[in-house]
């Protein structure tokens, strides 16, 4: 019998704030997250040597390389660009079959995809306004001093949520500076802002048919007070993978993997980009 070598596949997600790489073989070889900057060619050379590294492979190892999310077209390497709708519909079916409705929200928009079999029926985007995404988190984080990683648990303490009228981020963050002055606890601030958040996410996925499972992706979904008000108000628990960050590099990796296994099925010569070490030197 002739056994096929090792191969591996590897995605990679440009975000408006973050950047994910991972890299497959049977299961996740390497993962790597890392914020996005401005010089995005850049950025994705030095997480895709990160990743490299980490899973004690050169470059020349790698099957096939797929790039997606907001600077997808800012990866040089990449065999091919695939939109972050179709990616996450993969990734999130490999971690959860049933799934049939993911509610992402990153730093800086948030999204509603309906799917079937890991393939998206559906999508609604909110890409206009910081107060449905991360930015939103971490602009009140900022107004209250406390770091955005601790919202989640203050929200949990709250007894009484303040209520916060205003859908625009400043107006919102005045609203939390007037509350301090009045002397109302943060945890009940935290709380209104995780329910304002909240209302508007379900306003926008709502327009889609939600269906159980719910999955919730993108850092904020490490946020565990936002995702129990998302649960009651949606009326459907929401799932969290164990790295909610990765998920549209996980889809993109795999969708690589179907793309050589269909072109192989097929007898077809697989389009991939002649690419040396020199190409992630970041040097």
């Amino acid at each position: 019998m002739i056994r096929r070598m090792k191969e591996y596949f590897t995605g990679i997600d440009i975000g408006s704030t973050m950047t994910k790489v991972v890299i497959l073989e049977d299961g996740l070889t390497a993962s790597i997250i890392g914020p996005t900057g401005p010089e995005q060619r850049r950025l994705a050379n030095m997480v895709m040597a990160d990743a490299l590294k980490q899973a004690g492979l050169s470059i020349d190892a790698i099957t096939y390389i797929v790039s997606t999310g907001y600077g997808r077209i800012n990866v040089p390497f990449a065999d091919k660009q695939v939109t972050e709708i179709s990616c996450h519909a993969k990734g999130v079916a490999s971690l959860f079959p049933e799934a049939r409705t993911i509610i992402d929200i990153g730093g800086q928009d948030s999204k509603g995809i309906s799917i079937d079999q890991g393939r998206p029926t559906n999508f609604i985007m909110n890409d206009k306004c910081a107060a449905g995404s991360g930015r939103f988190l971490e602009v009140i984080a900022d107004a209250l001093q406390v770091p955005v990683d601790a919202l989640g648990e203050l929200g949990l303490q709250s007894k009484n949520p303040a209520a916060i009228s205003n859908i625009c981020t400043v107006y919102a963050e005045q609203e939390i500076v007037s509350g301090l002055a009045k002397g109302m606890p943060v945890q009940d601030l935290v709380a209104g802002v995780h329910d304002s958040l909240a209302n508007r996410v379900v306003r926008m996925v709502k327009r889609l048919k939600v269906a159980d499972q719910v999955i919730l992706t993108g850092g904020v979904a490490k946020n565990k007070g936002l995702a129990k008000v998302l649960s009651e108000k949606l009326g459907h628990k929401c799932f969290i993978p164990a790295e909610p960050l990765i998920t549209g590099a996980l889809g993109a990796a795999l969708l690589g993997r179907d793309i050589v296994s269909r072109s192989r099925k097929k007898g077809l010569t697989l389009e991939r980009r002649e690419r040396s070490l020199k190409e992630i030197d970041i040097l």
